[in-house]
């Protein structure tokens, strides 16, 4: 795969960061300094933060096929995600990130150099319908099952009891994480991306298309990403502040 950067990549992962902002400034708004607990749960509301996990998620597995040094991308990705970890349970508690969407890319960009030489062996369509099964197969493992709604498997409640198994997607019972991505169903769907990059008609139709450069923004999605919180909370809070006072 070239080295150069795709326009439609860089256009996607900049319309998520702006996209995350937009929905981290409204958590920030009704749910941390508003006391709407139910503001997450509603179903759009839910829609439009998945659309956003999804999105980056998709697009790093697309991303793998470029950069030299994945293990390099994935510890600062994971140096990034222990950071957020370390802030929030000192300064936010009830709201702490174990294992967010940081660690998660960065377990990734790990496990997809090791898995690589394997997976470039597999027809991208292959590989592409074999992710897409095993996303859909773990996606309720953190309630304990695996397969589909009247298809499933109860998993055994002792595989639920310790941290170890936490980053593999099987919580113990009363652990809380704000913002919890683990391995299995997520790296199913990284996989997703990385093959659907390899499909020709998705790799040279994005390029035909007339796309404006959002390299610039792209390429600060992680400082964006690490920066935005604080920002976020700052600005929701002044706001109330000044909404009060009139």
């Amino acid at each position: 795969m070239s080295g150069s950067r795709s326009r439609a990549l860089d256009l996607a992962r900049a319309l998520a960061i702006l996209s995350m902002v937009a929905y981290h400034f409204s958590y920030d708004w009704f749910v941390v300094l508003g006391g709407d607990g139910g503001w997450p749960g509603r179903w759009y509301i839910h829609l439009w933060q998945q659309s956003i996990c999804w999105t980056f998620i998709l697009v790093s597995g697309a991303c793998g096929h470029f950069g030299r040094h994945p293990l390099k991308k994935g510890l600062i990705l994971n140096l990034c995600g222990l950071l957020i970890t370390a802030v929030t349970v000192v300064a936010l508690p009830s709201q702490a990130v174990w294992f967010g969407v940081l660690n998660l890319l960065g377990c990734s960009a790990w496990l997809l150099a090791a898995l690589r030489p394997a997976l470039d062996r597999c027809p991208p369509l292959a590989g592409l319908a074999a992710a897409l099964l095993l996303f859909t197969a773990t996606y309720h493992l953190q309630s304990g099952w695996l397969g589909w709604p009247g298809l499933g498997v109860q998993l055994p409640s002792q595989w639920y009891q310790g941290p170890l198994l936490v980053i593999l997607g099987m919580p113990f019972s009363g652990f809380v994480s704000s913002d919890y991505f683990p391995l299995l169903p997520w790296f199913c769907l990284f996989c997703c991306g990385y093959f659907l990059w390899k499909l020709p008609a998705v790799r040279q139709g994005s390029g035909r298309l007339p796309l404006p450069d959002a390299g610039w923004l792209s390429r600060r999605s992680l400082w964006i990403y690490l920066a935005h919180q604080p920002v976020c909370m700052g600005l929701a809070g002044l706001l109330r502040a000044l909404a009060a006072g009139i």
